[in-house]
């Protein structure tokens, strides 16, 4: 039996809960939990806001542990080794995307909070091909939100082929956009915050912000007309969509990670005439995310974080829910 934390019904608290998760499966391996990070995400799937979600539901898709247990075909990962686990526990692998290394484009992408149990337990389990290994030099505490926030905020870089000269603008400096930032500073990037507190400026600094803009004022969003080769927007708020697009070079491109609900309100006049673009990504393949890891490991990159034991894992749920943590918050043993 596999102990961990679960809701019974949308937005319930978590409690205790014991499930049987049967023999091992061939590809599979078995992960004694370390750390796990609470994402919008598991937020989002734990009140049912995407009508996805089944319970008795356990929440945790950003894992960090010491695989315990493999199955009879794994051979790439062994039992001792610390890996992470991220938002897809299991891919097909065979049809084209997966054969092209583009795992998490895969239409039967199993998540790890969909159809199974995650990681807000002492043990989770996963395909093989799903887990990396952990780099020397990744803090293992602080590692878990990297799988999920980490991850997409950095596969843009890597599908758009981000140039280090590039004038990047991040929107939305918050669980996301804090390691955006980081990583778009190590990439080369001229890299702007776009914020409405202006009062964060040496912070955003300190994290590699370059410039900081005030997306409040119009004179300064005005000012910048024509200037970005790329701006990643982090939010799930509806903006002025205009008012970005106006600020991109020739060429340039409007990319979404965070989840915006609304529709999109953008003219596509500027698209054509500029050769603008709107795009979006999911979190990137394993193969991706190791790449990731190694970059972060290099440059010595990690998510801010607040920690809570597993104990207190509704009242790090509420941190998240009802407040701003500092950026992001992680459960650890």
């Amino acid at each position: 039996m596999i102990k961990a934390y679960a809701a019974s019904a949308p937005g319930a608290k978590l409690e205790p809960f014991e499930y049987d998760p049967g023999p091992l499966l061939q590809d599979d391996v078995e992960i004694d939990v370390e750390s796990c990070g609470i994402c919008h995400s598991d937020l989002s799937m734990l009140d049912n806001d995407w009508g996805l979600t089944e319970y008795p539901f356990v929440p945790g898709h950003e894992v960090i542990g010491v695989v315990s247990a493999v199955g009879d075909n794994v051979s790439a990962v062994k039992v001792g080794q610390r890996v992470g686990l991220g938002w897809h526990s299991a891919y097909c692998n065979t049809c084209h995307t997966c054969q092209s290394g583009d795992h998490n484009l895969c239409s039967s992408a199993e998540m790890t909070i969909g159809g199974r149990h995650g990681g807000f337990a002492e043990k989770v389990r996963a395909q093989a091909s799903a887990v990396v290994l952990l780099p020397e030099g990744i803090n293992p505490d602080s590692a878990g939100p990297m799988l999920c926030g980490g991850i997409t905020v950095f596969n843009p870089l890597v599908q758009f082929d981000i140039k280090p000269t590039s004038k990047v603008g991040v929107i939305g400096i918050g669980g996301l956009g804090h390691i955006a930032l980081q990583f778009l500073n190590a990439w080369g990037c001229e890299v702007t915050a776009f914020t409405r507190n202006t009062a964060e400026t040496a912070e955003l600094e300190k994290l590699g912000a370059h410039k900081v803009l005030n997306s409040s004022n119009t004179e300064e969003l005005e000012a910048a007309s024509g200037y970005f080769d790329f701006i990643l927007s982090t939010v799930n708020v509806k903006l002025d969509w205009n008012a970005y697009v106006a600020t991109l070079a020739p060429k340039g491109r409007l990319h979404f990670v965070g989840a915006t609900l609304e529709p999109l309100d953008v003219n596509v006049f500027p698209l054509i005439l500029g050769q603008r673009s709107v795009s979006g990504t999911p979190v990137g393949s394993p193969a991706t995310i190791s790449k990731m890891l190694d970059f972060a490991a290099l440059h010595k990159i990690e998510p801010v974080t607040e920690y809570f034991s597993f104990a207190q894992i509704n009242e790090a749920i509420d941190r998240l829910r009802n407040s701003k943590p500092h950026y992001r918050v992680v459960l650890k043993r």
